[in-house]
């Protein structure tokens, strides 16, 4: 966000701070003070800085050379978590539903233009894409993302259309905004998305719409699977019925207990992320 468009309270260290915590991730498990500083733009002595606070605070172990993320880090998210209702409200029917299908499942929500997993129960299947609960992905990329966009009024799909990045993943991935607007169009029609190794080689994705009470898309379930072991033909036909069965037991559990994200209306949190928030993968 540029200088001149931050409010007046906006506190641009601690911008920094959280800057130096998501540098981190899977692929990235330990860095050095150089990699750190060129990864949020920092000077040496700045990234320095911060890394030996968060090291005094207990979030960053250091071996001198590199530096990690602690367990500690995990404290950050576990309030928000803990009164996070609705994955607790899936789990069992994810559980469910890969025993029926032998195949791994997730609960996702939108946060700003990503998909945040929140529930997921895989398979003992290796599959390349690393997936845990909180990892996240560009929503137009994902079925997942797709069957939560397809609900959203058209002004707002138009303004997450104008900014997503449309650079190709795979040679299959859609790269217009006009074959995104067809598709989730038609995901909107037929009620699930399936995606076709648009984000990985290899990778298909079936997903279904999650409703609260009130019959508004707070969430979406998928199926992953390997396309070198299942067909298209086999997801829709085999799959796709457990799928869309087990979104009906979902939605019947929201309603029957009224309860959602940190125990208001689903649609509360969930859906004021994706209006407010400026994530990044």
């Amino acid at each position: 966000m540029p200088d001149a468009a931050r409010a007046p309270h906006f506190v641009r260290s601690f911008e920094r701070g959280l800057a130096v915590i998501r540098a981190f991730d899977a692929d990235h498990p330990a860095l050095t003070l150089s990699e750190v500083a060129r990864a949020c733009e920092l000077t040496r002595a700045a990234a320095r800085r911060f890394l030996l606070t968060l090291a005094d605070l207990g979030y960053v172990h250091t071996d001198g050379r590199l530096f990690r993320l602690t367990p500690r880090v995990l404290e950050l998210g576990y309030s928000y978590l803990a009164g996070f209702t609705l994955p607790q409200i899936a789990e069992p029917h994810l559980e469910r539903l890969v025993a029926q299908v032998r195949e791994s499942s997730s609960l996702c929500v939108l946060d700003g233009d990503d998909v945040v997993y929140v529930a997921r129960v895989p398979t003992s299947r290796i599959m390349t894409a690393s997936i845990t609960v909180g990892t996240r992905f560009p929503a137009h990329l994902t079925s997942v993302g797709r069957v939560i966009l397809a609900a959203l009024p058209d002004t707002e799909t138009e303004s997450r259309l104008a900014r997503a990045d449309l650079r190709p993943h795979t040679a299959r991935t859609l790269t217009s905004a006009d074959a995104l607007r067809a598709e989730l169009r038609r995901v909107r029609r037929q009620g699930y998305a399936l995606v076709d190794q648009e984000l990985e080689d290899g990778l298909r994705s079936v997903a279904a719409p999650v409703r609260d009470r009130d019959g508004e898309v707070v969430a979406g379930v998928n199926i992953a699977v390997h396309a070198g072991r299942t067909s298209l033909e086999s997801v829709r036909r085999d799959l796709l019925p457990y799928l869309l069965a087990t979104v009906t037991r979902i939605d019947a559990d929201l309603r029957i207990t009224g309860q959602g994200i940190a125990g208001q209306g689903v649609t509360g949190p969930a859906r004021a992320a994706g209006h407010d928030s400026g994530t990044r993968r």
